[in-house]
């Protein structure tokens, strides 16, 4: 993400064009020539205020810049030892690589340049807050470092107790991804605010890497809390694999670049515990896994199975199921799971990556929001409706287009729970 890169930039000198003006436009010098418009110096203002104390850990040195652009920022403490850090991309603050520390003094020296080439330079000395006493929100990066994820893999983050509604956006603020190629998306929250997704428009280029940095240690969330932690990461996006699973059928295909490579036949939940329909995202790959739900109204057993891919954080996976065998391709008789035979799940680990898109359709109840990682169980459009800052213009949705004269606005049944199974 490029967060150990230091600002560092250079102003451009840019040479003085000949001024065919009238002497009403420049100066005049006593031999009569133009001496040319006298420029003027950028205007910069910074935020931490000067002197200002009780900072919070998490601060940013805003900088608001009229007639230049800033090319230099200096952050030292008292001891005079540099903090590193990068600009936003707005440019509208710089931002510590790692958060300051409690009871320190700082002060950051920020340059800005016109484009005549005169400067600008402006100080201001803080010193932050002591450690906080305030309960902390436990936040949570589901995107570890080093991996290979599928293509659908969304950046997410969960949140324990979930985010007010009015404190979403200064937490949004602090989430940061970068990735390379670029291929810009947003934050959309979960209703609730126990969870946040950042994807695209589209699934993710293979070959992309992602950078990704939820700083929020320190940060004031709300009135009465704080963030628990800065957590960052850095992983790629490997091929392109997706799954579809038809209950109509019973079948799952198998796809590679969106080229069927294998149809699996399967068995899905029975009525009385059926499989969610929608949208998901392998969530974990376990060659070995128990399933205890003698906690669950609809459980009661404990079972070893192998080849296990979670879908669902309510207990819906794909598995290996050898008792079943006979069933699959023709009779649902899981308690949510997607039952395979135990060839076809040792093939399915050695061809998925967590990430990969699963749909699931046909079944009797819908994909709860958040029952899971269920960033594409919606469209663009919907998705980015969820974000608490305003999304660039190059992302937001087409303006909505007036009904068709007679149409009749539809519904959708009430979500029911899903219940972890076999």
């Amino acid at each position: 993400m490029g967060f150990e890169r230091r600002l560092s930039l250079l102003a451009a000198a840019i040479a003085a064009a000949p001024l065919a003006l009238a002497a009403c436009t420049a100066d005049q010098r006593p031999d009569g020539k133009s001496a040319g418009v006298r420029a003027a110096a950028p205007e910069l203002a910074l935020t931490p205020a000067d002197r200002a104390r009780d900072v919070p850990i998490s601060a940013e040195v805003g900088t608001s810049v009229k007639g230049g652009r800033i090319t230099d920022v200096r952050l030292t403490d008292e001891k005079g030892v540099q903090v590193r850090g990068e600009p936003r991309e707005d440019a509208s603050a710089w931002v510590p690589v790692t958060p300051l520390r409690p009871q320190r003094t700082y002060t950051a020296e920020v340059t800005a340049t016109g484009d005549s080439g005169k400067t600008t330079t402006r100080r201001t000395t803080f010193t932050t807050t002591a450690a906080s006493a305030k309960p902390e929100i436990t936040s949570n990066l589901y995107f570890e470092s080093n991996q290979t994820y599928g293509t659908a893999m969304p950046v997410t983050v969960a949140f324990d107790p979930p985010i007010p509604e009015a404190a979403r956006a200064d937490v949004q603020r602090r989430l940061f991804v970068r990735t390379n190629p670029p291929q810009p998306g947003t934050w959309s929250w979960v209703s609730d605010g126990s969870q946040a997704y950042y994807r695209a428009p589209d699934l993710w280029q293979p070959g992309t890497t992602i950078s990704v940095r939820a700083a929020l240690e320190g940060l004031p969330i709300g009135k009465d809390r704080i963030g628990d932690a800065d957590r960052s990461a850095t992983s790629k996006i490997g091929r392109q694999v997706s799954l579809e699973i038809d209950n109509a059928t019973k079948q799952m295909a198998v796809l590679r670049d969106g080229k069927l490579i294998r149809k699996i036949p399967v068995s899905l939940g029975k009525p009385s515990t059926p499989t969610s329909s929608g949208k998901m995202v392998i969530m974990e790959k376990h060659q070995y896994a128990t399933f205890d739900t003698r906690g669950d109204p609809n459980g009661g057993y404990v079972v070893d199975v192998e080849d296990a891919q979670r879908l669902t954080a309510g207990g819906e996976y794909i598995h290996g199921a050898p008792w079943s065998e006979g069933d699959q391709g023709n009779t649902n008789v899981s308690h949510g799971c997607t039952n395979v035979s135990a060839a076809a799940a040792d093939w399915l680990m050695t061809v998925t990556q967590v990430g990969d898109l699963v749909t699931v359709k046909g079944t009797e109840v819908p994909l709860t929001e958040g029952n899971g990682w269920t960033a594409w169980n919606v469209d663009w459009d919907e998705f980015v409706k969820g974000s608490a800052l305003p999304v660039p213009a190059g992302l937001r949705p087409a303006p909505a287009q007036a009904p068709h004269p007679g149409a009749v606005a539809g519904g959708s049944p009430a979500p029911v729970p899903s219940v972890g199974g076999r």
